[in-house]
């Protein structure tokens, strides 16, 4: 918090200072015996009316009164990293934008308009990084317009918690009814720890085979799909072979110095026995071969199982992702 030279705290803030990463104080309760107060750090999307509107680093907008403001301050626009390798957003945009490719794309400004038949959101979703050329609101009336003509939901991919991302874009969108229902996050870790356990039993392909499409969670896989998971620079595909279904599968996307891991699944049965980390080792060896050093993966934010495992393997979050979906209209149309 800012402290004046008289020891006070201030408010350093105002509504120039909205897309600023902000810390700020604020009183949430006021009773007779005792004071409650409340921290929070985010960007500062708005400040309308007497509210100011604060995105934190997973996405979720926190709103408070500017009578409620006790202190504030600018803080750098994103906080040193004590672990992992050093990475902007822009260039691990890039990089998981190449692992996962849709089948068809399409350029609106320095947005990219993604399509693959509705296999999974990130191939169906715009990719936002930058300007589309547009006011906004054209902007969205051309993006539903073309997800429409495929007879695709519209939706639009965004990332908040760190420089360059887009908390701004995310205010706008929840302003015009667009929801939010799927958020993650983005997790980088050294390569090296990875590839440093067991790796015995695993097989690594170019391809996603029949073997290793029976374990994979997304049943009934079509060629559409097959063309998105065999996508990226440099793809390999490990398999630990069980009875009737593989063990354990994983994917790993090799691109440059970054080693992109997906689709690690593993036998319900078999959980809790080191699998998904036999795999990723497998995989990780492979990539450090190549010339990677430097790993990402993408988890769910409610996926408690995963998020314990990529901890213990040194990962840590880099910054969250949203994919935000068109507003539906009362008789269900979009």
């Amino acid at each position: 918090m800012e402290i004046s030279a008289a020891g006070r705290l201030v408010v350093r803030i105002s509504a120039a200072d909205v897309g600023k990463r902000v810390s700020v104080r604020y009183l949430t309760e006021s009773g007779v015996t005792q004071e409650k107060f409340t921290d929070t750090v985010g960007v500062l999307t708005s400040w309308d009316d007497g509210v100011l509107l604060i995105t934190r680093r997973d996405g979720e907008s926190v709103r408070i009164p500017e009578s409620a403001l006790v202190a504030g301050k600018v803080v750098p626009a994103a906080p040193a990293r004590r672990r992992g390798p050093a990475a902007s957003y822009e260039e691990l945009s890039r990089v998981a934008t190449r692992a996962w490719r849709p089948v068809e794309s399409e350029r609106l400004g320095e947005w990219e308009l993604r399509a693959a038949s509705g296999f999974t959101r990130r191939a169906n979703s715009v990719l936002p990084d930058g300007d589309p050329g547009l006011p906004l609101d054209e902007a969205l009336s051309a993006v539903r317009r073309w997800y429409g003509e495929r007879g695709l939901p519209a939706y639009i991919q965004t990332a908040t918690g760190a420089e360059g991302t887009q908390e701004l874009l995310c205010a706008q969108l929840e302003e015009r009814g667009w929801t939010r229902e799927v958020s993650a996050e983005l997790w980088t870790g050294a390569l090296a720890p990875i590839a440093d356990r067991e790796t015995e039993g695993v097989v690594l392909t170019r391809e996603a085979d029949a073997d290793w499409l029976t374990r994979y969670q997304r049943k009934g896989v079509s060629e559409v799909a097959l063309r998105v998971l065999g996508s990226g620079p440099s793809v390999w595909f490990a398999t630990v072979p069980g009875a009737d279904a593989p063990a354990a599968i994983g994917r790993c996307v090799v691109d440059g110095r970054w080693a992109g891991f997906a689709a690690v699944e593993v036998d319900p049965s078999l959980r809790r026995r080191g699998l998904a980390s036999t795999v990723m080792a497998a995989l990780a060896r492979r990539a450090l071969d190549e010339g990677a050093s430097a790993a990402w993966l993408q988890v769910e934010t409610e996926n408690a199982g995963a998020r314990a495992l990529y901890t213990g393997m040194g990962f840590t979050a880099h910054h969250a992702y949203h994919h935000y979906r068109e507003p539906v209209v009362s008789d269900g149309t979009r």
